[in-house]
C-alpha cells in the first residue's frame, strides 16, 4: 500500500533504532536531519532536505532525560518553519504520563504541560501507544491515535502452552487494561492491591482472587524499577501459582530493575521496543512495534481508518 500524498519520516536521536525499522517496513528512506551541539549542551536542529508540502512524521519517545523532549520540540518548530503540510509527532512512549492529575496538593500535572508544549510547538496530530492513563488523550486539542501493545502481545500469548492461564494486574490502576486482555482471551483475572508510601517503593501488597495452581500472566504498561512487578510475581508464587510471566509495553527499566528481574521468580518478561533497552538479561525479551506504527503512518497519510489496529 502506497501513500496518496507525499510524506517523510524523521527521527530524534534516542529513537533512531526504531525509526529505521519503521522506515524499512514502510519501504522509505529515513529523512536526513542534522543536530549541532554547543559546548554548554545546547543543540540546534536542521532538516537536510526539503519538506515543503509534505506530511512530516517525527519519531521520538519522550523518555528521560529531558533532552529527548526538547529535541522533539525543536524538530517540530523547524518543520513548521520549513512549510511542512502537517506535522505528526510519533511518540511510542509518552513520558511524564504518570503525572496525569493532582494526587496531592501543590504538584504539577506534567502530562498536561507536555501536551501543551507539543501543541504550542505546532503538531497537527499525535500517534502514541499505551498511555499510562487514557484520559491524557483529552489533554490535546489535536487528533490522537492511541495504539495498543495488545495488538502484538495477544499473538505472542497465543503461542504459550499454559495449562491454567490467568491474567493478572500488579496494581489496581491496571485493572481496565488487564480486564481487556482477560475478556479477549476468555480467561479469569486476578488483581494485586499495592500500597505506596512514596514513589518507586511498594510497602504492602495483597492478592484479590485465587491463583493456586494457575499460570499467571502479569499485564502492565510501564516497568520502571521493577519493584512492583517482581513483588507481585513473588506474592503469586507464594500463594501457589505454577508460574509467573509478564508483558509490559514500555521498558523504562531504571536501575536496579534489571537486577531485580534477573533475581526474580519471573519466567520471562516481554517488552516492546518503544524505548531502547541496552542491558543484558536472559529473562527479558523485546518484540518490535515497527510494523504497527508503519501501518498507522500509512493509514493517516491515506485518510484511512486505524480502528482495525485496536485489537483490544
Amino acid at each position: 500500500m502506497q501513500a496518496k500524498v507525499p510524506y517523510k519520516v524523521f527521527s530524534g536521536t534516542n529513537s533512531r533504532y526504531l525509526a529505521e525499522k519503521i522506515c524499512k517496513s514502510l519501504n522509505c528512506p529515513l529523512g536526513q536531519m542534522n543536530i549541532v551541539y554547543f559546548a554548554d549542551g545546547e543543540f540546534s536542529i536542521s532538516y537536510e532536505e526539503s519538506i515543503r508540502g509534505c506530511h512530516v512524521f517525527l519519531i521520538q519517545s519522550t523518555s528521560p532525560n529531558a533532552d529527548n523532549l526538547m529535541e522533539l520540540l525543536l524538530m517540530i518548530d523547524a518543520a513548521k518553519r520549513a512549510s511542512a503540510k502537517s506535522i505528526i509527532a510519533v511518540i511510542p512512549y509518552f513520558g511524564w504520563a504518570r503525572q496525569d492529575r493532582k494526587d496531592k496538593p501543590r504538584v504539577a500535572i506534567g502530562a498536561k504541560l507536555v501536551a501543551d508544549l507539543l501543541a504550542v510547538a505546532g503538531i497537527n496530530r499525535l500517534i502514541t501507544m499505551d498511555l499510562h492513563a487514557d484520559q491524557i488523550q483529552g489533554f490535546f486539542n489535536v487528533p490522537v491515535d492511541h495504539l495498543y501493545g495488545s495488538t502484538i502481545f495477544i499473538d505472542e500469548m497465543k503461542t504459550w502452552d499454559l495449562k491454567n492461564p490467568v491474567i493478572a494486574t500488579p496494581d489496581v490502576g491496571g485493572t481496565k487494561r488487564a480486564n481487556a486482555y482477560a475478556k479477549h482471551l476468555n480467561l479469569p483475572m486476578v488483581i494485586c492491591y499495592k500500597l505506596r508510601r512514596k514513589a518507586n517503593e511498594v510497602s504492602e501488597m495483597k492478592i484479590i482472587g485465587d491463583v493456586n495452581g494457575m499460570d499467571i500472566i502479569l499485564i502492565d504498561d510501564i516497568v520502571d524499577t521493577a519493584g512492583t512487578i517482581t513483588k507481585a510475581a513473588e506474592l503469586m508464587m507464594s500463594a501457589g501459582s505454577n508460574s509467573v510471566r509478564a508483558v509490559a509495553s514500555h521498558a523504562v527499566m531504571s536501575d536496579p530493575a534489571t537486577i531485580r528481574i534477573n533475581e526474580s521468580i519471573l519466567t520471562e518478561i516481554i517488552f516492546t521496543d518503544s524505548i531502547p533497552y541496552h542491558k543484558e538479561s536472559k529473562k527479558v525479551r523485546i518484540i518490535s512495534i515497527a510494523d504497527l506504527f508503519a501501518d498507522a503512518i500509512l493509514r493517516v497519510c491515506n485518510n484511512e481508518s486505524i480502528s482495525s489496529l485496536y485489537l483490544i
